[in-house]
């Protein structure tokens, strides 16, 4: 499931990045896309290329990783985000939701912390 107004264009500094056409309320789930899990084997090797800055932990003990589909790898990150995610793992599914009013034109975001005020610094800002 999309929400259909999402689209994606290219940001002023972050490269891709997710966006509406229209306004969205708060609490409005805009996407669930399902992932595609792989163990930590694949992990290891995951992480020595490009797609190890889109992949995500997954399991209750975070011991595999996933690749989600749809636009999830396309989210932008921001310490004071407008949307959050969750996975359900049994499903095999991720889905993200609005945590506040969000305007006609927006770039849609979430905290790759999992929490979305979370502001624990992460690996590209800690080794600036």
């Amino acid at each position: 499931m999309l929400k259909p107004d999402l689209f994606i264009k290219n940001t002023d500094n972050k490269g891709r990045g997710v966006f509406t056409r229209a306004a969205i309320t708060i609490d409005t789930v805009i996407e669930i896309a399902p992932v595609i899990v792989m163990n930590k084997e694949d992990r290891v090797h995951l992480d020595k290329t490009l797609l190890h800055d889109y992949i995500f932990e997954w399991g209750t003990q975070k011991d595999k990783c996933c690749m989600a589909l749809g636009y999830i790898p396309m989210y932008n990150h921001s310490y004071k985000s407008n949307c959050e995610y969750f996975m359900d793992f049994e499903k095999a599914v991720i889905a993200v939701k609005t945590v506040r009013n969000v305007k006609k034109g927006e770039e849609l975001t979430i905290n790759y912390n999992g929490d979305w005020n979370d502001p624990a610094k992460l690996w590209f800002d800690v080794i600036k």
